[in-house]
């Protein structure tokens, strides 16, 4: 059993991009699977990480949302290009509460509220100019009143069963710690590049 904490070791490594990467190191690859078995994936934002897991939001009418209710297995990978690192985490991703989803809703910006109830994300649309008015007619609709959360829109929390670290080294001989979820404890491992 590994004395050393993944969380821990997630936490100083996500720090530790946020002080070097350019742009966006919150950003993370999320991997999900439809109900025919095809794998499918897109970059989302980490927006809270602890001991229980790794929190993103997203509308559950979307292809991922829809993927995640139907099989909860998941994957993520962050990738950090100026470090030489990145993270892969597998596990089940179930909804987050609702007063969890209501209070980071709420700190998000308006135009980031209203785009919630205004995009039916991942179904066709017309024209560009038919989500815009949308969006200002929803705009006009919500003028002097706070925002509610739109009911098929909330987060995922992703537990993990699984997190490698990766780090690059020289001649590809990359390094590789991988952490096991063992009951309440951890199995590390090091694995060959």
């Amino acid at each position: 059993m590994s004395m050393i904490d993944p969380f821990s070791q997630f936490d100083a490594w996500f720090q530790e991009a946020v002080a070097a990467e350019p742009k966006l190191p919150e950003a993370m690859t999320l991997a999900t699977v439809s109900a025919e078995g095809r794998p499918s994936t897109r970059m989302v934002l980490l927006k809270s990480h602890d001991q229980h897991g790794f929190v993103f939001y997203t509308n559950f009418n979307s292809t991922k949302g829809q993927e995640l209710l139907g099989n909860p297995n998941a994957s993520l990978c962050f990738y950090w290009k100026t470090l030489g690192r990145q993270v892969r985490i597998d596990g089940p991703a179930t909804p987050v509460r609702d007063d969890e989803a209501d209070a980071y809703f709420a700190s998000r910006p308006r135009g980031s509220q209203i785009g919630a109830w205004a995009s039916e994300q991942s179904a066709p649309v017309e024209s560009r100019a038919v989500l815009e008015e949308r969006v200002r007619s929803l705009d006009k609709e919500y003028d002097d009143r706070d925002v509610p959360r739109p009911p098929h829109w909330s987060g995922f929390r992703l537990v993990p069963s699984r997190i490698e670290f990766w780090t690059d080294r020289p001649d590809r001989l990359h390094d590789r710690q991988v952490f096991d979820r063992d009951g309440d404890s951890w199995r590390e491992t090091r694995i060959q590049p």
